[in-house]
């Protein structure tokens, strides 16, 4: 167990440096980054969703991606996660006219897809997932599958998220981000929907019988 979690930590440095490094060299940039949502927790940012919204601030500002979309609807809290995200995003400096919302997602398949559907509605030709290297991992076989447009990865890279100032804790008034007529999804879902929904059994695709969303 140990050596299988020392490998897991290796890797989830490696490949997120890895695929940084060559967009860098490659100087690629993106119309939009996709960060998926996170719950507050006692009306606070966790350290999830701070190094998320952090990443993503990082690459708005280094010219990587030119606008962020974030996702999340009011899953677990009554604020809408993406809401909540891009509040924190401007107070991070990113101007709220590069910053777009994707409300509807209540699972880690539904962020993308959703957010991908979102970029295509806005005009948006190449598309980025910025997120925690757990969640990207997660996620790469259902970006590479079901998708006819590209989304490629940029996870954080643990040591330059260290570098990043990460001393944030603001005082915000989430009331703009709260959902009307709140419900939980514990309390709306049985367990086992909620994994149907994790594996993405409820994304309208397009393509019903090839369950892969047309090119942006």
């Amino acid at each position: 167990m140990v050596l299988l979690y020392g490998t897991a930590c290796v890797s989830y440095r490696k490949r997120p440096q890895q695929l940084y490094d060559k967009v860098i060299r490659q100087g690629q940039t993106f119309d939009a980054g996709i960060v998926p949502g996170v719950p507050l927790r006692d009306n606070q940012w966790d350290s999830v969703m701070k190094e998320r919204v952090l990443w993503a601030s990082f690459l708005y500002k280094q010219g990587v991606i030119r606008n962020i979309i974030f996702s999340g609807g009011a899953v677990y809290t009554p604020y809408y996660e993406a809401k909540v995200m891009g509040l924190y995003a401007q107070r991070l400096g990113i101007p709220k006219e590069h910053i777009f919302y994707e409300t509807q997602a209540e699972h880690s398949t539904e962020n993308i897809y959703y957010s991908y559907e979102l970029a295509r509605q806005l005009g948006f030709k190449s598309i980025v997932l910025v997120t925690d290297p757990f969640q990207s991992s997660l996620t790469k076989r259902f970006t590479r599958k079901r998708f006819a447009t590209p989304i490629q990865h940029l996870p954080f890279v643990i040591d330059t998220l260290k570098t990043l100032n990460s001393n944030h804790e603001y005082a915000i008034d989430f009331s703009s981000a709260m959902a009307p007529q709140f419900k939980s999804l514990t309390e709306r879902e049985s367990r086992f929907r909620r994994f149907r929904g994790t594996l993405g059994a409820f994304i309208p695709w397009e393509n019903r019988q090839g369950l892969k969303a047309a090119p942006l």
